[in-house]
This record gives C-alpha cells, sequence and structure tokens, in this order.
C-alpha cells in the first residue's frame, strides 16, 4: 500500500510547497489557541461543537482501490466514534481530498484543507508527504502517512505507523537467510521504485545484505514502468537466489509471472505495498501463491484477532461487496490512533494543534487490539521493528494469511535508522 513512493520532482514540489508557506502557513496555525466556553482550549479545525479531520488521498490514480478502502474503514470509525458521543462534546467532520497520487494536487488539497483541519488521518504517498513535510510541521498539524519511508521520520507531528521500509527489507532478508537457504556468498536481486519508497527499501537490503555477506543486485524502476521481462533477464544472468520487491503490485505481478515462466524457481520477498489481493484474479495469481512473501507491520484481515474480526465485520456490513483489503485495517487502526491522541488532549482541555500532537507523543506504547504495538513517543525511530511475514491465499479474507508471526530480527533490532 503505498508504502508508496516515487520522488517526481522533488526539488521543485518542494519549492512550490515552500513559496505558498509564508501565507498558508499563519492561515493553517490560525494564530493564538483559543479557550472556549467548556474551557478547552482550541485551534484550526476546533469549534464549540466540530472537530475537522483531514484525509489526503488516492481515489483516482495507482493506489485508488487501496485509497477507497483506507477512507471507507476512516469514516467507519469516525462515524462509530460520533455514535459514541464524539471527543469532548464535538461531533468529528471528515474532509476528503482526492490527489490522485499526483503532488502537485496534494499541495493544493492540502493547502485548502491543512488550515481547516485539526488532524490529518491519512496522506497516501511518500512524494507527497515529503514535498509538504516542512509545512506540516511547521502547521504542527498531526499526521498520519499512508507512506514508511524513513525520511519521514524526525518531526513532531507526523507519525510513520509501524516499520519502515528498511527495516521490513532487514527483516526480509534475515529470513531468507535462516530459512530459504540464501547463504554468504550468494546474490540477492532487489527491484525496487525510484524515489523514497524504492530507496528508503534498498537502504534495508544493502545494510543486511552487508552484515550477511551477501551481494545485490539493483533494478531501479519508474512507477510508469509495466513489463519486467528485462528486469527477470538481469537478475536471471545474475544469478541470485530470491528477489526482494518494494514497487507496486502491477509490476510485482510482472515480475513474478515472468520469472516463474522462465523457470526461476525462487522465493520473492516483498514491501507490503508490492501485493494486492486483486493479483489473486489475475493470471499471476499462481506464481504468486507458489513462494512470494509480504514483509509487513500489520497483521492481515484474515487474523483472528477480535479487533480485527470485528472490523472485518462491521466493514462488511457498512460497505457490502467492497473487497476487504489490507487498507481497511491500515486505515480503521490509522483513524483509531487519531481519536485516541483527540480523547487525550479532550482529557488534558487541549484542542490545539500543539495540544493534539502532545497528547499524541505522549503514548509510549500503544496497540488498539490489532497487533502491531508502537512507540509513539521517539520521532526518530521506527513506531515498530517487527514484521509479519504474510504469503497470498485466494481462500482467506484480504487474500492474505500469516506465515510468521511478527518478530524483530537481531540485525533489524541494531539498525541505526537514518532520519531525513
Amino acid at each position: 500500500m503505498g508504502k508508496f513512493g516515487i520522488r517526481t520532482g522533488a526539488a521543485t514540489l518542494a519549492a512550490l510547497a515552500l513559496a505558498v508557506t509564508a501565507c498558508a502557513s499563519d492561515k493553517a496555525t490560525g494564530g493564538a489557541p483559543a479557550t472556549g466556553g467548556d474551557g478547552v482550549k482550541t485551534g484550526p479545525g476546533v469549534t464549540a461543537d466540530k472537530i475537522s479531520v483531514g484525509m489526503l488521498t488516492d481515489l483516482t490514480g495507482p493506489y485508488a482501490s487501496l485509497g477507497k478502502s483506507i477512507t471507507q474503514a476512516q469514516q467507519l470509525y469516525f462515524e462509530q466514534l460520533n455514535a459514541q458521543g464524539g471527543v469532548c462534546g464535538r461531533t468529528v467532520e471528515t474532509v476528503v481530498r482526492d490527489h490522485g497520487y499526483d503532488a502537485q494536487k496534494a499541495v493544493a488539497a492540502y493547502t485548502e484543507i491543512g488550515p481547516k483541519s485539526a488532524a490529518v488521518s491519512q496522506f497516501i504517498g511518500s512524494p507527497m508527504v515529503m514535498a509538504l513535510k516542512q509545512r506540516i510541521e511547521t502547521d504542527k498539524l498531526l499526521t498520519l502517512p499512508m507512506a514508511w519511508a524513513t525520511g519521514l521520520l524526525g518531526g513532531q507531528a507526523i507519525q510513520v505507523t509501524g516499520t519502515t521500509y528498511d527495516v521490513d527489507m532487514i527483516n526480509g532478508v534475515d529470513f531468507l537467510v535462516k530459512e530459504k537457504g540464501v547463504k554468504s556468498g550468494d546474490k540477492i536481486g532487489h527491484l525496487y521504485f525510484e524515489g523514497d519508497y524504492g530507496e528508503s527499501a534498498l537502504n534495508g537490503s544493502k545494510h543486511a545484505a552487508g552484515k550477511l555477506g551477501l551481494g545485490v543486485v539493483e533494478q531501479k524502476i519508474k512507477a510508469t514502468d509495466q513489463d519486467m521481462s528485462a528486469q527477470v533477464s538481469a537478475f536471471k544472468a545474475a544469478g541470485v537466489k530470491a528477489v526482494l520487491v518494494s514497487v507496486g503490485p502491477r509490476q510485482a505481478a510482472s515480475l513474478v509471472g515472468v520469472a516463474v515462466a522462465r523457470g526461476m524457481d525462487i522465493p520473492f520477498v516483498a514491501s507490503n505495498s508490492a501485493y494486492s489481493p486483486q493479483l489473486l484474479g489475475t493470471p499471476a495469481a499462481p506464481a504468486l501463491l507458489k513462494e512470494y512473501y509480504i514483509m509487513t507491520a500489520a497483521a492481515p484481515m484474515s487474523s483472528p484477532l477480535p479487533a480485527i474480526k470485528k472490523l472485518v465485520s462491521e466493514y462488511q456490513a457498512k460497505f457490502s461487496g467492497q473487497p476487504v483489503d489490507s487498507g481497511v485495517g491500515a486505515g480503521y487502526s490509522a483513524a483509531l490512533i487519531v481519536g485516541d491522541a483527540l480523547k487525550k488532549a479532550c482529557q488534558a482541555k487541549d484542542l490545539s494543534r500543539e495540544g493534539i500532537v502532545k497528547a499524541h507523543r505522549s503514548t509510549p506504547s500503544w496497540d488498539g487490539g490489532f497487533g502491531t504495538p508502537m512507540d509513539f513517543s521517539r520521532i526518530d525511530q521506527p513506531a515498530s521493528r517487527s514484521s509479519y511475514i504474510v504469503k497470498p491465499d485466494k481462500a482467506a479474507v484480504g487474500g492474505a494469511v500469516v506465515f510468521k508471526e511478527a518478530a524483530v530480527s537481531d540485525l533489524a533490532q541494531d539498525y541505526q535508522v537514518p532520519v531525513g
């Protein structure tokens, strides 16, 4: 799911974001916080009876199906929260904008709804969030990216949930060595998107490979590339014993399908964005069902965890006939994190932006029942270093099952995460 991230003219986009910072930031921060009649300090996006939460999503671009699931799951959560009385006697209102995975549209959407939001419960895409990172921090607007590049770490307002791409890949390489016969002196391939997503994942694979005596055969592609035949040829010629996959679902399907067709009987270990259950309805399904493993901080929707089973039931009741993919769990848990921050800020009688961020960052241990314990108190570290190993399964809810329960390798535990 987006652990998404293609850098599209990052310098230009960052400049565009900064160009409007001076005028937009004053509006976004809204000046000095006010105190309402109930004694609660308020800020932008908070009135006497309403709290506005923004969603900057992809409903028309390459991650449209995932964006839809994330958005619907978050709307379900806030609807349930409101049915329980809302927060501080206020109804939570969601404001959704589709950027279509276009960074310039994302900047425009943030400029529109940022000044009116108390928090942003989803922001799809590493390049989009990176283009606005400085503004988000200046605006002190609690924002949960649906992206996991390490460059997003280091700020108070932006909360990367779960693991980062590099940590997942370190755990993945450890798995290949311990359980899939890869040994010192072997070569492994890594297919990755250019930009923050791919480069972050590559940092992890190269770190682990260096520690374990492996060679890495790199193949970098653009998000617009579709046919992976040339990349398969390069991997086969190099004699790789496994391939890491940090691209989108479509490219992953091409890679694995072509590789298996050419007789490459090797395991594939993927970043969480490199799989979608919809792929099991395509000709690539047999190859994906063979030896394709996904590294992810999140338990799959087929998990027996009570919170996930309850969510699946409620989501299916609300959105009958809609697919229950990983976006449902990712979206709902992110909304829950924002909801918990708002509740904690309410208890402190401070719903200003600073109060919401402070409430969130004062949480060193959070789970929510979704099987991913996280620490929100450290801005320079991933919230978790434990990765599930998930495998595609046609019969499972969400199209995937747990192959190995969440664990952190020694390599990932000791890894010094670069902070951007």
